[in-house]
């Protein structure tokens, strides 16, 4: 092995092997017990970011555990068609060309996005590579692929036909921009500084005015009525009336309904049904007209009057020095509020009255709510997201599926020209064969994408076919990992088609991991320049220690703050990890896999060390099934670095570089097994460091990957050895630290006094008494149950024993007291310049209370050194 290890040249070689061998394929264990994940898929719009890189390396971690302890494994690589996301990227490559998706047509514009598909496929192809994602190839899918479409058109047909999607008119978000509607998730809500705007709309018969206020002014040219709470004794006289709205001059009514919060601002509210949800419920309940005054790109129309054909903003404007020309504006009011914006476009959403395709949600919803309430629901990792699920199911709206786009999934619906009448079908075909007609036109819509990729963890195993070998073998999957910022918007309509259409959950469990800020704790955006590539951290220090790190630092359902010097601490580890092997390898030449025994006579350091790798493999298995990934980095670290490193290591050289050759022959045996089972325990963290040191080692087998997970045994325990390693490392740790107290190098050799406070324990330090010898570095050593010992001696005390270190054999008496006496000077010259400063009474009174205390915290520090070393001084003088 080379004296360092080169990250880049090992990652490419040991993924194009892994790939070429087909290590990560499905099915080649028939007889094993399925394991399945399915990827999230990403969308196929650009770059993978350091979210991504936790998400993937997580199900990884879980995938390469499950396949060397032997489960059939399947994890199923995937992408995103992304909808409205990659639609905008392209149409914004093709303006910079100056051309327009009407410029070429619906046909030519989709040439150019699966071109686009293809490119960054390939591109997301390249990084699962660079991080060692060991997906199945063999078996990806994508989301506008035949067999996903297949699939998309039949739940929409069969939830069709039992009633539970319609095309109806109802608010929507609706991006003015991008002229499509959109869901839930891709609004963004920023805080916005607006204003508030209170108005006074006047009875028709001048008895007075009911006085209302907006946020958006522009969208009282649709009000079509005002309400008021049926209890409130301001309005009771006045429901039933009729007022007229400014600058339009309609007449509206004063209705009465329960939504209405009387306790707020002035208890009574405009009433928009075409541009506010809320109001369009209310609209409906009492059968109001539903008034759009703006077009699909935020431009008012005719309903708007004379303010027809101003953009939205503008409109606002006008009406605003309209409304204070005719005395109707009582006052504007600054006001800080939550507006929401495409994430797409960036342009503010407008809730907006459009026909559109619906998913009625509450028949699906309450299946789900059962299944979770009866036991047979997902188990949710932490479970206080299960709380979460359950709030948003059991209040859930109709979804509004359609999209004013190009990209994505037709909509599977004709419509007659001559009759009007909408056929549902798989194909154009089949709807004329259905309804007996022949002047039909498809929807010009697509479907929402995430009414696709709801349908991802059984459509991709071949559903709808449930004959499928792999949906019948890895259905349902296993695991979903993902984060909980879309736990409504996925991971929920996940659970409800599943149950809908397979009849089972499709998952048995959901971990939920959090967001990856910055070391600052804030979120990762383009427009703070904060965002982390995960190709370049990979570059910078190789991708075992990106992987280590963003695993073992995070905890279910809580961000991660990412900082680069943890990345640099993980290859560190990296690096010891190596280093340490080079030792091992150098001390196993001619040593083969067949030579391997750990039974027989051990020394104590060998039985400990395999009781703690024993030990270690036991919790980390618990751990890795607990999806505690922080603790079990924090296991696997103190085991490797300090267990095996800076002790076990050590004390095997007494016997790799003694002359007892059964002795060395054993050692060596020990060396090889723990360091290859060491190697599989953080395996699925560390693969390509893992598998290049692995192949080095005397082994069985082609790879590491494939290696058997390391099992507890409990041949293996020994308590016995793990407490006389505890007493040795104890005293070692003791005299170490007695010499670094008196300024003794460990390249001086002194003598050491141990007095056994039991016959056991002189027992122990007596068949260790060459550990003892060698690691202390003594000139001399006597243990006893009662030695004799000098006068002037430094000492500790560890379990079952006293330590004893002559001071004669140490230091210079004299010379020691000399330095401690100047050190007593310099401590009271700090002592007296802190307590001048204190007595100072203009320094008191001016100074911030932060600095005073920091001055009283020196005074107390320097005193309480002083006191010691004055005490030391006393001690030697005895």
């Amino acid at each position: 092995m080379p004296t360092t290890y080169d990250p880049g040249s090992a990652e490419k070689k040991w993924y194009a092997y892994w790939m070429e061998q087909g290590f990560f394929e499905a099915g080649k264990r028939p007889d094993a017990e399925p394991y399945s994940i399915v990827i999230p898929p990403p969308n196929v719009t650009g770059m993978l970011h350091i979210g991504h890189a936790l998400d993937f390396t997580l199900q990884d971690v879980l995938i390469r555990t499950k396949r060397m302890q032997g489960y059939d494994t399947l994890w199923l690589p995937g992408t995103d068609h992304a909808g409205i996301a990659t639609q905008t990227k392209v149409e914004q490559k093709l303006r910079e060309q100056g051309i327009s998706r009407h410029d070429l047509g619906r046909e030519k514009f989709l040439e150019q996005v699966w071109a686009w598909k293809e490119q960054y496929a390939e591109t997301i192809h390249g990084q699962w590579a660079k991080m060692g994602l060991s997906l199945d190839y063999s078996r990806e899918r994508f989301t506008l692929d035949e067999g996903m479409s297949s699939g998309v058109r039949q739940v929409f047909i069969q939830l069709y036909r039992k009633g539970l999607i319609y095309r109806g008119k109802r608010i929507i978000n609706w991006d003015p921009a991008a002229r499509t509607a959109l869901s839930d998730i891709e609004v963004e809500y920023k805080e916005v500084n607006g204003h508030l705007y209170h108005l006074r709309y006047p009875l028709k018969d001048g008895s007075g005015y009911i006085t209302v206020a907006t946020t958006r002014p522009e969208t009282m040219l649709g009000d079509t009525a005002v309400a008021v709470h049926p209890e409130d004794d301001r309005y009771k006289d006045l429901i039933g009336k009729t007022l007229i709205l400014p600058i339009i001059g309609r007449e509206i009514p004063v209705i009465a309904d329960d939504y209405v919060d009387k306790d707020f601002g002035s208890g009574a509210v405009k009433i928009t049904p075409a541009h506010d949800p809320n109001d369009f419920e209310m609209g409906v309940r009492h059968n109001l007209p539903q008034i759009n005054v703006m077009d699909e790109g935020g431009i008012m129309n005719a309903e708007a009057g004379k303010y027809q054909g101003l953009d939205r903003s503008d409109c606002r404007k006008a009406i605003i020095a309209d409304l204070k020309e005719q005395g109707v504006l009582v006052s504007i009011e600054d006001h800080v509020h939550q507006v929401g914006h495409s994430e797409r476009s960036g342009a503010v959403v407008e809730p907006y009255l459009s026909t559109q395709w619906f998913v009625k949600m509450q028949p699906l919803a309450e299946a789900a709510i059962a299944a979770q309430k009866d036991g047979s629901g997902v188990n949710f990792v932490p479970d206080r997201f299960e709380k979460t699920y359950l709030n948003w199911i059991e209040n859930v709206r109709d979804w509004c599926i359609s999209r004013q786009l190009w990209w994505g999934h037709r909509i599977p619906a004709w419509y007659s020209e001559s009759t009007g009448e909408i056929v549902v079908a798989n194909d154009e075909e089949e709807a004329r064969r259905i309804s007996g007609l022949t002047d039909l036109k498809q929807d010009e819509d697509v479907l929402d994408t995430w009414f696709s990729s709801n349908l991802w963890p059984f459509a991709t195993l071949g559903w709808p076919d449930e004959n499928s070998s792999d949906y019948q073998r890895y259905y349902p999957n296993n695991v979903l990992v993902t984060g909980y910022d879309i736990i409504y918007f996925w991971v929920a309509r996940m659970i409800f088609s599943a149950l809908e259409f397979t009849g089972q959950k499709p998952f048995s469990d959901v971990l939920m991991h959090g967001l990856v800020r910055d070391a600052e704790g804030r979120k990762m955006s383009k427009s703070l320049g904060n965002g982390i590539d995960p190709l370049n951290v990979i570059e910078q220090y190789g991708a075992d220690a990106m992987r280590y790190m963003i695993t073992t630092s995070s905890t279910a359902g809580q961000d991660l703050r990412f900082r680069m010097e943890k990345v640099e601490q993980a290859r560190n580890f990296a690096n010891k990890i190596w280093n340490a092997s080079r030792f091992a390898l150098m001390n196993l030449e001619g040593v083969s896999f067949e030579d391997i025994d750990i039974t027989g006579e051990l020394s104590t350091a060998d039985h400990w060390i395999l009781h703690r790798l024993n030990e270690t493999s036991r919790d980390i298995t618990r751990l890795i099934d607990s999806y505690e990934f922080g603790e079990t980095g924090r296991l696997l670290y103190n085991f490797i670095w300090d267990d095996l490193c800076d002790w076990y290591i050590e004390f095997a050289k007494l016997s790799l570089y003694g002359a007892d050759a059964a002795a060395k022959a054993k050692t060596q045996s020990v060396l090889a097994y723990v360091l290859d089972r060491t190697l599989r325990l953080i395996h699925p963290f560390m693969p390509f460091i893992t598998e290049e040191i692995w192949q080095h080692l005397p082994h069985q087998g082609d790879t590491i990957t494939l290696a058997e997970w390391p099992k507890y045994d409990s041949a293996l325990e020994n308590p016995q050895a793990v407490a006389e390693m505890n007493l040795l490392m104890d005293v070692i740790r003791a005299v170490r630290n007695i010499r670094a107290e008196v300024n003794v190098p460990m390249s001086k050799k002194v003598e050491l006094i141990i007095k056994a406070g039991s016959q056991e324990t002189l027992d122990i330090i007596s068949r260790n008494d060459n550990y003892i010898g060698r690691f202390c570095n003594t000139s001399s050593f006597e243990a006893g149950l009662a030695p004799q010992t000098p006068d002037k001696v430094m000492s500790a005390v560890v379990t079952g024993a006293e330590l004893l270190l002559p001071l004669s054999g140490l230091i210079d008496i004299e010379q020691e007291i000399a330095r401690l006496e100047k050190e007593v000077q310099t401590l009271n010259s700090e002592v007296e310049r802190v307590e001048k400063k204190l007595g100072n009474q203009g320094f008191v009174a001016k100074a911030p209370a932060k600095v005073i205390e920091e001055e009283r915290a020196k005074q107390a520090d320097y005193s309480d050194r002083r006191e010691k070393v004055l005490a030391r001084i006393a001690e030697l003088r005895g």
